[in-house]
């Protein structure tokens, strides 16, 4: 099934409907819109200040299960945007949506609707602009999504990239990339024979769980399945970056190639050698490189991280989520505070300054 607003290839959302995250429930529209329900805590990206706080007040793990909703989702956990239905009135795609829920939980939430995305064609941005106002038109609060990174490939090489970046950032980038020599890297396609290899698969899953067991944020844990599904898929046309130090392998990234754009999707390192050997600003770099040899338009580099990135030279983008509490009275103090959980929006604004 083809969707809008999609950077990735529609068979990465059907991976994700076949094999979710851990606890994860897969749904969809009689459209075929995609979604899911899960158990979500509601200050999941509230800002830095605001869980700190929530951590240092006594019976911090109760109020935490207090604050964890059933919620159903519409989109994915495996797609920048959310991806929606082609040739469905937005109108008819929101009311799709609340049919579906029947206020069966506690939250509803569309999420990643893009804003003004220049990654998009103009026709999908349009439609998007027009899904987010019928959002608000039927009782739905905005609130501010993460800042997508992106960077413009009009570069020839990396040199003529790095060149752009102040004399400062230049030259520590450059420190940082003397490991380079040091490092072995490999990139095999999505789909070969190697990839049949379980002993090998479950080193990519170790490498994964790595990052995943380090992040601030744990929103969903996906699969050894999935990961095995996308890595024998070679219609996907994706690109696993493998980097080896001494011969072992500290640290992986699959990107996938889809209309022009390199598209970055995960990622996983051993610590501390991935530190060790500046593995974040060398694959950076190496992705920058690929992207160019290959023409392509833009380098898509996902949400997290963001004010690293931005020091790496990237640009960004914003989506909005819709939210629909069930309950008039939390509406209403979930559009006084919505504030607290526009953590990246924030960011950028003061950066912009």
């Amino acid at each position: 099934m083809h969707f809008a607003n999609s950077l990735e290839p529609a068979g990465l959302i059907q991976h994700f409907l076949r094999h979710p995250p851990e606890g994860f429930e897969p749904v969809a529209t009689t459209h075929g819109q995609p979604g899911f329900y899960m158990d979500f805590n509601l200050f999941t990206t509230a800002d830095p200040g605001t869980l700190k706080r929530l951590a240092a007040l006594p019976a911090s793990g109760l109020l935490q299960r207090l604050l964890t909703w059933r919620t159903l989702f519409f989109g994915t956990t495996v797609s920048e945007y959310l991806p929606t239905v082609p040739d469905v009135a937005p109108d008819t795609l929101v009311k799709s949506m609340l049919t579906t829920w029947r206020r069966a939980s506690r939250l509803l939430i569309i999420k990643d609707i893009p804003e003004a995305s220049p990654l998009l064609p103009t026709s999908e941005s349009a439609a998007a602009c027009a899904l987010t106002a019928a959002c608000k038109n039927t009782g739905f609060t905005l609130v501010a999504g993460q800042a997508l990174a992106y960077v413009d490939i009009d570069f020839q090489d990396t040199d003529d990239y790095l060149s752009r970046l102040s004399s400062v950032r230049r030259k520590d980038i450059r420190r940082k990339l003397r490991v380079r020599g040091e490092l072995q890297i490999e990139v095999i396609r999505t789909g070969s024979e190697r990839l049949n290899d379980k002993s090998f698969l479950n080193e990519i899953y170790g490498l994964y769980l790595e990052v995943y067991a380090q992040s601030e944020i744990h929103f969903d844990k996906l699969s050894a399945d999935f990961f095995t599904s996308v890595l024998q898929d070679e219609t996907l046309d994706g690109h696993l970056f493998l980097y080896y130090a001494n011969e072992k392998l500290i640290g992986f990234n699959l990107c996938l190639i889809h209309n022009g754009m390199l598209i970055d999707k995960y990622v996983g390192f051993h610590y501390p050698d991935a530190r060790d050997f500046n593995l974040y600003f060398v694959s950076w770099m190496e992705n920058l490189s690929f992207a160019a040899s290959r023409q392509l338009s833009h380098y898509v580099a996902g949400w997290t991280d963001p004010e690293i990135k931005a020091y790496l030279g990237a640009k960004f983008t914003f989506t909005q989520h819709a939210v629909y509490v069930r309950n008039p009275l939390l509406r209403r103090i979930l559009s006084r505070f919505s504030k607290l959980f526009e953590h990246d929006k924030a960011w950028f604004e003061e950066m912009q300054r």
